[in-house]
């Protein structure tokens, strides 16, 4: 029993496990007495460890095994020793700082927050060679997105300069990497990179043979992979500079680089190659090429570039088979639409445009798009590949309709067998729509040769189609029968292209002509407004309402229009026409001569418009300019009655009577029987003192015209004056004519009064016939209004018929009001001021 030791009770049962040896504890070296002594002394000696508690291993007590052995240790005492007689657990918890006595053991510290901050990192040496080589790799590649990023915002010349800072310093990085003797290490790629940015801001900036050299040094360098295909570039920079031949032959180097691997690119450069050749003018290569692509992969692009090389060579049977490979062309367009009529019916027909147009289809529509964009993505990548797809189908469609437009003609003896066969191919694919367009096209085929009655024809065939077609083809036809005058046929059918579609606004500008002419503007201008709702950008419609409202005297909203009207057509001259006479009329010259220059800008040698500029200035008391144009316009037109006066005017003012002459004389070949242009001609000589050339030039008129008084009256004045024996005669001729224009004039003067002394009588008894008759002359004098309207008073009005087709052509061109000019200028004759009575050149 002496060696059995009972267990004594603790506190703590895990007490003394923590204890450590303070031979380990460095955190207190600062503290320890003989570690300090033996720092300081070389030959000191540390004094024998004690425990700094009590009941450590250091104090020499005795652990008793599980066999009960005694054991003598010194530091940590082993797990599931016995300490002091005491059993002790099989793990401990020590380690997290956990205990349930602080006085043996220091404060709770686990993450060692008070040993204070760590101390900071060493920086790294930029001047190590190693260093420094990645710092310039990362400035070459930041240099790279810049340049990269400056070409997407438009700054090619930025773009240009990045790129070459780039390339300057990826080779001083080389460079360096070879005098480090690390020439294994080399970026080939970024090199690669480096390069081919540099060659294409060349190519941007329009340096073609710097481009060609930077391709040219990627494509012989050996150790840069697929670098043939550069070659493509450099065959589109020799297009580019027109070098045909050069281009084909590195084309077809790049072929030799690329594997059938890549199917999309070989195509690509096949139809560079067509293309090219179509540029050279060899068609038949073209359409090898061509025919290769449409055998392999065809596409609509390529098809219809086989049809145009085909029609070059005149080969009517390539053109009709190239039609035919181009219609059967698959889309790849998954689009259904609910609302295509499916039958002539009138009422459904009717119903599916109703329908197209109504408050619940567009809600339908806003539907749809507002859960594309609140449920995910996937719903915009479909509504983006539906826009795709309606884009791709528009162009195709464009595409078919030119090739039938083109060929039509010239595959058959007539262009109507032709277009025949276009229609019946057209309506065997899956372009069925496009049946009804290519008949109208044939209808203004027919318009272009003068062949009305076809025309017409055909188009009144549409009568009973689907509204859409309806529609156009009633449009098309009330604009023919306005501009043959018909306005009653063009009324009608302008209502029933109404009908079939309220929404064109080519019908709505048709049945605001029909109005114009019948002079009732307000309802007009109705009709050009609606118009203008339903599609914003119809040109038609704003120049129509801009000459309503000056028929209604609204000038601020006709200003109004043209000014919107010019920001569309930026270089019409008509426009910038109508914008300067409407503010003549709004008495504001200077913005007139503003917009009239800038249209004998667009239009240096229009006659009239030089004419109205020059009647401005003349207003405007500014001779010299109205002379310099006015002689412009005669050099351009020397007919126009209203400048010859002028001139004529200007140089007997200036007493310049030969120059005078000479647009009088113009003014007698224009007007052969107006007398006054010779009594002008006559009076110049007289004032300027040739008085025999006056008098045979009197005598010639009075063989001319023999009852011209004022002729006579010349002629005996002068024939006095120079003591001539013809005076006499001149003189019983004189009175004569005198005595018969008195009796003539006596004449009409009792006409005037029986006839105004019958009216009277008349008036009494009736009134109500004569209020009918004043109807019927009122009704004939609105219908000669009507009748008599200019064909052609525009000065901008082309001379060549307008094409008619499913978009509506403007025919109000006739209704442009002609340039008024208002030089009106009285001659005076100081030496015959009471007699001299024919040297008025424009009486009021």
């Amino acid at each position: 029993m002496e060696n059995v030791h009972l267990a004594v009770e603790e506190e703590d049962i895990y007490s003394g496990y923590n204890d450590y040896n303070p031979t380990f504890d460095t955190e207190e070296l600062d503290n320890d007495a003989g570690f300090q002594e033996a720092v300081r002394t070389s030959h000191g000696r540390r004094p024998p460890m004690t425990a700094k508690f009590p009941g450590t291993a250091a104090s020499g007590r005795p652990l008793v095994s599980s066999f009960g052995a005694r054991l003598s240790m010194t530091g940590r005492p082993m797990t599931g020793a016995v300490l002091d007689g005491a059993s002790r657990p099989m793990s401990a918890v020590r380690a997290a700082g956990f205990t349930s006595s602080r006085v043996r053991g220091s404060a709770f510290d686990p993450l060692g927050q008070s040993r204070g901050p760590a101390p900071a990192l060493e920086e790294k040496k930029e001047d190590l060679p190693e260093e420094k080589i990645k710092l310039l790799e990362k400035k070459v590649n930041d240099l790279i997105t810049e340049s990269c990023m400056a070409q997407s915002l438009g700054n090619l010349q930025l773009a240009l300069e990045k790129a070459k800072e780039a390339e300057r310093k990826e080779r001083v990085l080389v460079r360096q990497r070879e005098q480090c003797g690390n020439g294994e290490q080399i970026n080939i790629d970024l090199t690669y990179a480096v390069l081919l940015n540099l060659a294409n801001q060349y190519e941007n900036n329009e340096m073609y043979p710097e481009a060609l050299s930077s391709y040219q040094l990627i494509v012989k360098n050996k150790m840069f992979t697929n670098a043939g295909r550069l070659k493509v570039n450099m065959a589109n920079i020799w297009v580019k500079q027109k070098n045909y031949p050069k281009a084909i032959k590195l084309y077809r180097m790049a072929l030799d680089h690329i594997s059938d691997d890549y199917k999309e690119m070989r195509i690509k450069i096949m139809q560079n190659i067509g293309t090219v050749f179509v540029l050279l003018g060899q068609y038949s290569d073209a359409v090898a090429s061509f025919e290769h692509i449409m055998s392999k992969s065809a596409n609509v692009r390529t098809g219809y570039n086989l049809v145009l090389c085909y029609y070059a060579t005149r080969d009517a049977d390539g053109m009709k088979n190239a039609f035919h490979k181009l219609l059967a062309v698959p889309l790849d367009v998954q689009h259904e639409d609910k609302y295509i009529a499916g039958n002539d019916d009138i009422r459904s027909n009717m119903l599916m445009e109703a329908i197209k147009n109504d408050k619940l289809h567009k809600m339908e529509r806003d539907l749809y798009v507002n859960r594309a964009v609140h449920l995910n993505m996937t719903a915009m990548l479909l509504i983006n590949c539906t826009l795709i797809g309606s884009h791709r189908k528009a162009r195709a469609e464009k595409y078919v309709m030119t090739a039938a437009k083109l060929i039509a003609p010239v595959i058959e003896s007539s262009f109507a067998a032709g277009f025949d066969w276009c229609v019946d191919m057209v309506k065997s694919s899956q372009y069925v729509e496009l049946a009804n367009d290519l008949e109208i096209n044939k209808a203004i085929t027919y318009l272009r040769q003068k062949d009305f009655n076809q025309a017409v024809a055909i188009l009144k065939t549409f009568e009973k189609k689907e509204s859409r077609v309806k529609s156009a083809a009633s449009t098309n036809l009330s604009a023919l029968f306005f501009l043959e005058k018909d306005y009653e046929q063009a009324e009608r059918y302008a209502d029933l292209a109404m009908i079939a579609d309220r929404y064109n606004p080519g019908a709505l500008v048709n049945k605001g002509n029909t109005e114009f002419v019948k002079q009732d503007y307000a309802k007009a201008a109705e009709y050009f407004k609606e118009a203008l709702r339903n599609d914003s950008s119809c040109t038609e419609a704003l120049r129509n309402l801009g000459l309503t409202y000056k028929k209604l005297h609204r000038l601020e909203d006709a200003l109004d229009c043209f000014l919107k009207l010019h920001t569309i057509l930026r270089d019409s001259a008509e426009v910038m026409y109508q914008l300067a006479d409407t503010y003549e009329l709004m008495e504001d010259p200077h913005q007139a001569v503003e917009w009239l220059m800038q249209v004998i800008s667009v239009v240096p040698n229009d006659p009239k418009a030089l004419a109205k500029l020059a009647d401005l200035h003349d207003l405007e008391g500014d001779k010299s300019q109205a002379l310099h144009y006015y002689c412009e316009s005669f050099r351009l037109f020397p007919c126009n009655m209203e400048v010859i006066e002028w001139l004529a005017a200007y140089y007997v003012q200036m007493q310049l009577y030969e120059k005078a002459i000479h647009y009088f004389d113009r003014a007698i070949l224009v007007q052969p029987t107006e007398v006054r242009w010779q009594l002008m001609v006559a009076s110049c000589y007289r004032r300027s003192g040739n008085y025999q050339k006056a008098l045979d030039t009197y005598k010639e008129i009075h063989r001319k015209f023999p009852e011209n008084v004022e002729c006579l009256r010349f002629l005996v004045r002068l024939s006095q004056d120079m003591g001539l024996q013809e005076v006499q005669d001149y003189a019983s001729k004189l009175k004569k004519v005198e005595k018969m224009k008195e009796l003539r004039e006596q004449r009409v003067k009792s006409a005037r009064e029986g006839s105004a002394r019958g009216r009277r009588e008349g008036s009494a008894g009736s009134a109500d016939s004569g209020h009918s008759s004043s109807n019927g002359n009122k009704g004939e004098r609105l219908g000669a209004q009507v009748m008599s309207l200019p064909a052609t008073n525009d000065p901008y009005e082309s001379s060549s018929p307008k094409e008619l087709d499913a978009s509506y052509v403007d025919p109000l061109g006739p209704l442009m009001e002609r340039p008024k000019t208002g030089a009106k200028v009285r001659v005076d004759d100081d030496d015959f001021a009471d007699e001299d009575l024919g040297d008025e050149l424009l009486p009021e």
